[in-house]
Formats: structure tokens, C-alpha cells, sequence
């Protein structure tokens, strides 16, 4: 045993020379001395080893930093008080150097002035910022989730204390309460939007890290939009273009642009261009700007007898081509209510045909832009490699990474296994 021991001491000694030694002293309280005296200046205070200057033993030189006391002292008059909210600062300072946080290397300066953000004031901040770069459907998604993240802070008494006191932690523990309230992807959603809210406080220098994006994305896979199976697709469509001529040119903007339903409602007159068979389109996030994707002959045949004289019109209303004043999420509720309706139609036309499929609440507008990406990338990999197809496909769809592309066919299984049944056999 004192053999081990001895192995465990000479490890230890070797490492702390080499630099495992705390780069900081454990953050202080300075209360005005023994007597607690309400008249002097109270702060937190701690050292921090300077990169360049050593001992004589080589060892850096632990230099005192500036003193942090927020408006401690001219808020709070009694030792109580102030004793409560400098150990909530030095417990702040304490996390943000266990997480590595240096003033030597950070650009992030850490002063009085940064820590006098509280967490709301910081949110609608970053929230703020972030609206200019957002679609009016992703800025009341955002609003609603962060307001909704400002309520979880107040009722644990973090909304008022210092955004640098939400920690990894307190987001994680938030988040682990949305999956058990509602689901993963519900989760992950809120995830994306903290991340990018505390980014923002990274870019203005109030926090030194985001300690969002460090939280892991759960795994999730959506039964809520499936695809739709061959045999039924053909008759969908003769339904449709029998029943609904508007709703199916809609569809077909899904199905063969490969737009989501909302991008559709989007599409004013001025956004497309026949004689180039061109569209341009305001995809998820402003900052990434609107999206060119070529028109194919089988919707420019669709809409080139269209009158386009008034610019401004938008594509698509509940009777055609005209001015619509309502916002994009109703228009496209419209729509998917609308789809909706149809289906149900369509449902009870299969069951007098004595056909036993019933289309659930599974098959929706959008699962037409999963249906036919997933025929498209299936025909293409019958010539091509799937690098090759991926690329190609790429160009179709307009996601902006191959990986997010990867990511959507592994989603939807566009790929699937060759017949395996030699390989069962004994």
C-alpha cells in the first residue's frame, strides 16, 4: 500500500509542476474588517497567475485583480444583505475561473460594470440584437421562448442576479424540464435559441462563454411528418386537381421546389422571374438572405398564363393570386387547415372505393417535401455514388450544408438497404 502511495505522491508533485496548480486564489469576500463596518467599500476580490511574471522558484506571480462590487454598496445597507449578494458575486467569479475564464487571455474583461447585467435585462439584450437577423415567425418564436426561459429564472430567483450566475447547469436543468413536460425536439428548439441569445451576449462582451452551446442536442426523430406511399400520391394529386386546383398548386410548389410551407406563402409576384425560371425565396434565418432556386418546367407549365402585373400580389391567397393581409403563420395555417380538409374528403373517397388505407394526421403539406425529395435522391442514386448524389441533390434542396442534408435524408430514410435475405441464410 505505502508503495502505491508513493507512486500516487511522485504523479501528483509532477503534475503540479507542470502546470495542473490552480491559475487563481478562491475569490474573497472583503467586509469592511472584523467589525463589519458599513461605511468602507465591501467587494469580492481574488488573484490570478500572470502569464509572463515568475518567482524566483519559476512559479507565476499571483497578481490582484481589480475588486468587483457591482452597486452592492449603494444598494444595500444592512451586513445581511450585503454579505448575501457579494456571496453570490464571489460564487459567479468562482465558476467563471473553475471554467476557465482568464483576464490575461480572455477578450472578455471581467468588471463590475459586466456584472451588473442581470439575466432579464441581458435576454432582452441579446434578444434584441437577435431580431434583426430573423424572420417575423422565428422573432415570435424566439420571444416566446426566451420569455418563457425569464419565467423559469424568476421563479428559481435568477432573473434579477447577474446573467453571469446562469450557469451550464441552471440552462440544462431548464431544459431537462421541457423534454419531461413536452418532448426532445421541443427541447432541442429551445436549446438553438439560448445558444444563439447567449451568443450574442459573447459578441457584445457580457459573458465570456457561451455556456449553451456545450449542452448536447438530444437525438429525436419526427413521426409527425411522413412519407406519403406511391400508390396513394397519384390519386392524391387527380383528387386534388378535381376538388381543390388552388391547394394542389400549392402542394406542387412543396413537392417540386422542394419548399417548406410557409416559404411558399411567402412568394409574392415579384419574387419570380419566368423568363429565367427563377424564384427567390426568404429562407429560415434573414441573415442568411433569400435563396435563388430554379422553377421546373412541370410548375413554370403551372403559371405562365399568370397575369403578373401587380408585383406586390402575393402567390398565393384563398383564391388565388391578390393582396392578403395576414401574417405568414396564418397564412400557412390557412393552408395546412385547408390541406387538412381535403384529406378528410379524400379519406372517405377511399373508403367508398373499398380501398383500407385512411391518410392519419402523420401525412401533412410538408411530408410532400419529404416525399418527393426522398423519390429524387432515390432515382439519382441509381446513377450515382452517394457523394455524387448528396452533391447533386444539394443544388435541388437548398440546404445550406451537406452535412444539414446528410442529416434530413437520415431523418427521413431517403436511403434504404439492398434485399439482405442471402445474408440470413444458415
Amino acid at each position: 500500500m505505502s508503495f502505491f502511495f508513493d507512486i500516487l505522491q511522485t504523479a501528483y508533485a509532477s503534475a503540479y509542476k507542470d502546470g495542473l496548480k490552480k491559475k487563481y486564489n478562491t475569490p474573497k469576500i472583503y467586509h469592511g474588517g472584523k467589525t463589519f463596518d458599513l461605511s468602507k467599500r465591501w467587494y469580492v476580490y481574488y488573484s490570478y497567475a500572470h502569464p509572463q511574471l515568475k518567482n524566483k522558484d519559476g512559479s507565476p506571480v499571483m497578481v490582484r485583480q481589480p475588486p468587483l462590487t457591482m452597486s452592492i454598496n449603494r444598494d444595500y445597507k444592512t451586513k445581511e444583505e450585503r454579505l448575501y449578494h457579494l456571496g453570490v458575486l464571489r460564487e459567479v467569479v468562482l465558476e467563471l475561473l473553475k471554467d476557465g475564464y482568464s483576464p490575461y487571455k480572455n477578450n472578455f474583461q471581467l468588471t463590475s460594470e459586466s456584472l451588473q447585467y442581470t439575466a432579464n435585462d441581458a435576454l432582452d439584450y441579446a434578444l434584441d440584437l437577435k431580431n434583426s437577423t430573423l424572420s417575423d415567425t422565428s422573432k415570435a418564436d424566439y420571444k416566446s421562448r426566451c420569455n418563457q426561459f425569464k419565467k423559469y429564472l424568476e421563479q428559481n430567483h435568477l432573473a434579477d442576479q447577474s446573467i453571469l450566475s446562469v450557469t451550464r447547469q441552471v440552462v440544462n436543468t431548464y431544459l431537462e424540464s421541457i423534454v419531461k413536460k413536452s418532448s426532445a425536439r421541443n427541447r432541442n428548439n429551445t436549446r438553438i435559441v439560448l445558444s444563439a441569445l447567449f451568443g450574442e451576449l459573447v459578441d457584445s462582451q457580457v459573458i465570456p462563454k457561451n455556456v449553451v452551446e456545450s449542452i448536447k442536442v438530444l437525438d429525436t426523430k419526427s413521426a409527425s411528418h411522413n412519407t406519403y406511399p406511391l400508390e396513394v400520391l397519384e390519386g392524391l394529386f387527380t383528387y386534388m386537381k378535381e376538388n381543390d386546383p388552388l391547394l394542389l398548386l400549392f402542394v406542387k410548389f412543396v413537392s417540386y421546389n422542394f419548399l417548406r410551407p410557409i416559404e411558399v406563402c411567402r412568394l409574392k409576384l415579384k419574387d419570380i422571374v419566368l423568363s429565367q425560371k427563377l424564384l427567390m425565396v426568404q429562407t429560415k434565418n434573414k441573415k442568411k438572405g433569400r435563396k435563388t432556386k430554379i422553377i421546373p418546367n412541370i410548375v413554370i407549365d403551372e403559371i405562365k398564363s399568370f397575369d403578373f402585373s401587380t408585383q406586390e400580389y402575393f402567390l398565393f391567397t384563398p383564391t388565388g393570386i391578390g393582396a392578403w393581409e395576414a401574417k405568414e403563420t396564418s397564412r400557412r395555417d390557412y393552408f395546412t387547415t385547408r390541406f387538412r380538409k381535403v384529406k378528410k374528403r379524400y379519406n372517405e373517397h377511399l373508403k367508398k372505393e373499398g380501398k383500407s388505407i385512411q391518410l392519419g394526421s402523420e401525412y401533412t403539406v410538408y411530408s410532400f417535401r419529404h416525399t418527393f425529395i426522398t423519390l429524387l435522391f432515390r432515382k439519382l442514386r441509381k446513377e450515382f455514388s452517394y457523394t455524387e448524389t448528396c452533391d447533386q441533390l444539394m443544388l435541388i434542396t437548398g440546404h445550406s450544408t451537406l452535412k444539414a442534408l446528410k442529416e434530413y435524408l437520415k431523418d427521413i430514410d431517403a436511403e434504404l438497404p439492398e434485399d439482405y435475405s442471402g445474408l440470413l441464410v444458415i
